[in-house]
């Protein structure tokens, strides 16, 4: 039952992400901001890909213990495209509220990003293993952390500031989605079944791409 539930819901969210990104890319009629958006939802759901579809082959073949390789490098994958996934959404928050300047937030956004992916390729990591450690698990993730931190703080003052209707709830979306996936990365590996958390962690980044989508509807004519 898991097998089924878990790639039926998987296909269904790789499928959506990656075609609303495409939609906002050719329906953008030349509004930067919502191209920038489409390509951060291509990403998006090409990066979880990596991830998600061999979990879907384990799950309904031999089990994850025999996808040990596939899974960890499809999760080293999709840490690095989730970081450039940030980066892209740092750019909508400057081309929607026409911030100039910045150089501070911007290096700040670069240097996480950065110390992140450095974080993220280490060998320590022991990515292709099936005793990954927790510590690791961690350390590439205060960076990350940080940097979503920083985007919830420009979204929220923002869309305050503008009275943006289209965007109030982005700051929202990005505090869910890493109050689900927090408690996955600490505890995950002791009581399995807080893995669960990555369904509405991912629920949250559908509303975040569907956010986009249905501004680019309402001011793209």
């Amino acid at each position: 039952m898991q097998a089924i539930v878990e790639t039926l819901f998987d296909a269904v969210y790789l499928t959506s992400v990656i075609t609303i990104g495409v939609l906002m890319i050719r329906g953008c009629k030349g509004n930067s901001q919502f191209r920038l958006f489409g390509w951060m939802a291509v990403v998006l759901g090409a990066g979880d890909a990596f991830h998600l579809v061999p979990r879907a082959l384990a799950l309904c073949t031999t089990g994850l213990e025999n996808y040990t390789v596939p899974l960890g490098l499809g999760k080293w994958i999709t840490s690095v495209t989730m970081t450039i996934f940030y980066v892209l959404l740092y750019y909508v928050w400057r081309q929607r509220y026409h911030v100039t300047g910045k150089k501070v937030i911007t290096a700040a956004v670069y240097g996480l990003a950065g110390i992140r992916i450095l974080l993220c390729m280490m060998p320590q990591n022991q990515w292709l293993s099936a005793q990954a450690p927790l510590s690791w698990g961690i350390y590439r993730n205060i960076p990350f952390a940080l940097l979503g931190l920083l985007i919830i703080v420009m979204f929220y003052g923002s869309a305050r500031e503008h009275k943006d209707t289209a965007f109030r709830w982005m700051w929202l979306t990005i505090v869910l989605s890493f109050g689900f996936y927090i408690p996955v990365v600490l505890w995950a590996d002791t009581i399995p079944m807080i893995g669960m958390l990555m369904i509405p962690k991912t629920c949250a980044y559908v509303w975040t791409v569907l956010i986009g989508y249905f501004a680019m509807k309402k001011e793209v004519k």
